[in-house]
């Protein structure tokens, strides 16, 4: 692995610090509502008395304010501020060491949900009250694996035996405040992401040549552009409008929105990202609705392959928020074979069962017609597109549709505020091989845990035992057992 040089680090990270303050000095010199900018007091110095103006701001404060905050923040000793005000039911979970405190839908900010947040980038920036925000976080991990060639379908740590940069992200945000219902207004998300984990987020023609003509081990994706509009109707309307995560289901791409380092077999075969519009409509505190046309699952609106396809979701949770159940019906057209143009439908449940354990379970079916043969047992078989797989079909059957369905649970016990342990079981039917490539049933187990530096530093820790029943489905299909140790440290800046 080829090192930078000490000039050009400190080249990047001076770049890094100007145009953020530039950036952030032009763009949003407004300062964010009572509700939404209350966590600034959290940071370290931020009395003005005490500081230097803004303009005087040199590298070495930067440096130095910077490292005040890690200190504080590891130390436990980072001055606290009032929870902000919020306008829904009472948060179920402690966040941290649950990655949210409360239970999430996609395809929107949570309505009438602050951002308590306080950022060591923006804090070192002395920017922490200003609603345009840009921070990221940096995850490497190692693993080791029983198998020697590929440790798929377990995600997104598929090269074994090895140590990876996972994700390098740096996100540039402003946050619609949701908690108000007086006024209209705004938000928007840009993000940079690099690292092994491009792999499992590229959508077709979203700069895919990485993945999808050179097969590089390492890539960039812009995963998330979106635009969010947000109305004072009814409890909240949000309109999201770009490039956003597939909406339903308990994981996420991004490392730190997950409660381990791996992924189930559930999450690795379903869609990812979609690009179109999505409306969210809080009905009061306990039901949301959503409707949204995508261009398809995983495909940018200019590619061949794209499709309108319709999102209905519905959210609903008891009035102790101590249940939560969210149902999707997602990226719905006519459903024939194209890259990633799965019919998906979704539900997912979340129970608390007392202040320490809470579960969560998602179920899945999905499907994709048409999909050309490629058993061997046909002639003049239909190629298939590059990245989307084949299905294994009847004897004499050219194409057929390929369905699969999959269920996961997590159950999770807080041990204190700063550590968490869980266990994940998972089971994963594909009927066709048309995900995986090899027409089989596999189980996965996971013993996992959380622990917290302060809210900025997580190790991910964790043991898990796959299993493939019908065929040999792991090692690249020599295998049928797979033992896989691994660990992974985020480091938010």
């Amino acid at each position: 692995m080829r090192s930078i040089s000490s000039r050009k680090s400190s080249a990047l990270v001076t770049l890094v610090f100007a145009a953020c303050s530039l950036t952030l000095n032009a763009q949003d010199v407004d300062r964010a509502p009572d509700v939404a900018s209350s966590s600034s007091s959290a940071a370290p110095d931020a009395n003005p008395a005490q500081t230097t103006p803004q303009s005087e701001l040199t590298r070495g404060e930067f440096f130095q304010r910077l490292g005040r905050f890690y200190n504080y923040d590891w130390h436990g000793t980072l001055p606290s501020a009032p929870a902000p005000q919020r306008r829904a039911l009472a948060a179920p979970l402690d966040s941290p060491p649950y990655p949210s405190s409360d239970w999430g839908y996609g395809g929107s900010p949570l309505i009438g949900i602050p951002d308590g947040n306080v950022y060591p980038l923006m804090t070192a920036l002395k920017l922490q009250d200003r609603r345009t925000k840009v921070y990221g976080w940096v995850a490497p991990s190692f693993n080791y694996s029983t198998s020697n060639k590929n440790n798929f379908p377990v995600s997104y740590d598929i090269f074994p035996n090895s140590v990876v940069l996972n994700q390098a992200v740096l996100y540039m945000e402003r946050l619609p405040d949701t908690v108000q219902k007086k006024h209209f207004d705004w938000g928007y998300h840009l993000t940079a992401f690099y690292g092994n984990d491009y792999r499992f987020t590229t959508a077709k023609d979203y700069l895919s040549q990485q993945l999808l003509q050179k097969n590089r081990r390492y890539g960039f994706d812009p995963v998330l552009e979106y635009a969010d509009l947000y109305f004072p109707v009814k409890d909240g309307l949000n309109i999201r409008i770009g490039r956003f995560l597939s909406v339903p289901g308990i994981e996420a791409q991004l490392a730190p929105n997950n409660y381990n380092m791996t992924h189930s077999l559930l999450y690795t075969i379903d869609p990812f990202t979609d690009t179109g519009i999505i409306g969210t409509l809080k009905l009061s505190k306990q039901w949301v609705i959503q409707l949204g046309l995508s261009a398809g699952h995983d495909v940018a609106p200019w590619s061949d392959d794209r499709k309108p396809s319709a999102i209905a979701c519905l959210d609903y949770s008891t009035r102790s928020n101590h249940d939560n159940f969210y149902v999707c019906a997602n990226g719905i057209n006519d459903g024939k074979y194209a890259y990633n143009n799965l019919q998906h439908y979704d539900a997912t449940w979340y129970h608390k069962f007392n202040a320490k354990w809470h579960m969560a379970t998602e179920a899945w079916v999905m499907y994709e017609r048409d999909v050309p043969n490629v058993a061997g047992n046909v002639a003049n078989p239909v190629p298939t597109e590059i990245g989307a797989n084949g299905a294994y079909c009847a004897a004499g059957l050219v194409r057929c549709t390929a369905p699969e369905y999959a269920v996961v649970n997590y159950i999770n016990r807080e041990i204190n505020p700063k550590l968490t342990v869980g266990f994940r079981s998972d089971l994963l039917n594909d009927k066709k091989g048309q995900r995986t490539g090899i027409q089989t049933k596999y189980t996965e187990n996971t013993l996992y845990a959380t622990k917290y530096f302060g809210s900025t530093v997580l190790l991910r820790p964790e043991i898990r035992f796959d299993h493939s029943w019908d065929r040999l489905g792991y090692n690249n299909g020599t295998a049928r057992n797979q033992f896989f140790v691994g660990a992974d440290l985020i480091y938010k800046f």
